[in-house]
């Protein structure tokens, strides 16, 4: 009888939670998609979730939930596709996406643009560090604060990472840092990234490029709408990842002012294959070894209906940043540290630094009320060369020290006022005892 007591209670219970998670006003207008499409990313997104615990827990807060374009969107795309007859190889659909892209970044720069698609942003990486003319075993420099696609790209282009710091308030790597190091270990390129999709002054690395004879190469893929390129001889990989702001499910982009980087990108894209009559090589035959890297109409069609919905969803995203970091500064003061500069153009997550203690303090306190957190681009790429050959691993201090207190925190389009109430609260309950001023340096621990 107690037993049957408590089940009726605990559904009652449910069903209120329910209730009231249904009437939250939340930030952003897309909160009446369905939850059910909101729940299968929603638990992918949560490390330690079973396949029910989302109903069980209603209140969970998800990292991450991807909004790609509905099928209503997607529509007059996929009606060109069956009237094409094209799914793959170049199709018109790509290629009306890298004519809608170029214009967009030729808006920001005084240069002809030329935009390239690929599968993956990670095979835009490898495939744009290929046609850099490295000879193989060249040595990379790559900031130790990224994703590991990054240093995977570089090793699966025959090349060496040289892992080096980042500069303690922007959190990236910088042309001072990276003249450092190539003097030390002479390298040959280098790979910066725009980290949590802060931007490059690509004027800056290309200027670098000039004095030092290095190549570089920017990793933007999270920066679609924040990173520009303005300098015609710094080529700029972008991902479509599902949860990009420009998404297609999965692909990339190579962008760049240099017509003959883009068109080996896309003849690596194609596995080699010469498709140029006029190249001195007959049609068909191969020139290089590449891979099978290219977008499919699908993906293209995806891609243009995000980039139909990007200003709005921008703005939408824009305005949760602002709310969210507002009510978190004035919940915890001083406690907190932030990447320097303005807000990226489209947020998709959201990182904080706070003291090592108080982060640890945080991700307890998250974990008991159903809030997803993560250590974003953690273990340091360092770390991660202790399995991998080889490597060059230079002294990263400011790394090791931005990393330990560093925690991304739930952000989407669908996250609401009360949630950004809740997580503002946890992480005011993981300051409150840390009374030092965070220091953007070493000092950081207490």
């Amino acid at each position: 009888m107690f037993n049957a007591r408590r089940k009726r209670a605990d559904t009652s219970r449910i069903e209120h939670m329910l209730t009231m998670k249904r009437q939250r006003a939340p930030i952003s207008p897309n909160h009446h998609l369905p939850q059910s499409g909101k729940q299968s990313v929603a638990l992918h997104a949560n490390r330690g979730l079973a396949g029910n615990d989302y109903m069980k827990h209603p209140s969970i807060i998800p990292l991450l939930v991807p909004q790609l374009p509905d099928r209503r969107a997607l529509s007059p795309y996929l009606d060109q596709i069956d009237q094409n007859r094209h799914y793959s190889n170049f199709g018109p659909l790509n290629q009306s996406l890298e004519n809608r892209l170029a214009s967009s970044f030729e808006a920001h720069c005084s240069h002809p643009i030329h935009v390239t698609t690929t599968s993956s942003a990670t095979m835009g990486l490898e495939l744009t560090l290929h046609c850099l003319g490295l000879p193989p075993g060249s040595k990379v420099i790559v900031p130790a604060l990224t994703f590991v696609a990054s240093f995977t790209a570089i090793i699966r282009a025959g090349h060496v990472p040289v892992i080096a710091d980042i500069d303690p308030e922007s959190w990236l790597l910088t042309p001072e840092t990276a003249s450092d190091v190539a003097a030390q270990t002479g390298a040959a390129a280098v790979l910066a990234v725009a980290a949590f999709g802060k931007p490059h002054d690509t004027k800056r690395w290309s200027a670098f490029r000039k004095k030092t004879g290095i190549e570089v190469v920017i990793d933007a893929a999270g920066a679609f709408g924040s990173q520009w390129v303005e300098a015609a001889d710094v080529p700029v990989i972008y991902s479509l990842h599902a949860t990009k702001s420009l998404a297609a499910g999965e692909g990339g982009i190579v962008v760049s002012g240099n017509p003959a980087i883009n068109a080996r990108v896309r003849q690596l894209s194609n596995f080699g294959i010469n498709l140029d009559p006029e190249a001195g090589l007959p049609t068909g035959h191969l020139s290089f070894v590449g891979s099978n890297a290219k977008l499919s109409e699908y993906h293209a069609a995806v891609a243009h209906a995000s980039l139909d919905q990007w200003h709005l969803h921008a703005g939408q995203r824009q305005k949760i940043y602002r709310t969210y970091r507002e009510t978190l500064d004035a919940a915890c003061g001083d406690k907190l540290q932030w990447q320097s500069g303005s807000a990226p153009a489209a947020p998709t997550i959201f990182c904080v630094r706070m003291a090592e203690p108080a982060r640890n303090r945080m991700e307890k306190i998250c974990q008991s009320r159903h809030i997803a957190t993560r250590r974003w681009y953690q273990p340091l790429l360092h770390k991660h060369a202790e399995q991998v050959t080889p490597t060059i691993k230079m002294p990263v201090p400011i790394a090791e020290s931005i990393a330990s207190g560093l925690i991304g925190l739930p952000f989407s389009l669908f996250l609401s006022s009360d949630e950004i109430t809740r997580i503002a609260e946890a992480a005011r309950q993981a300051t409150a005892t840390h009374r030092k001023q965070l220091s953007p340096h070493l000092d950081h621990h207490g």
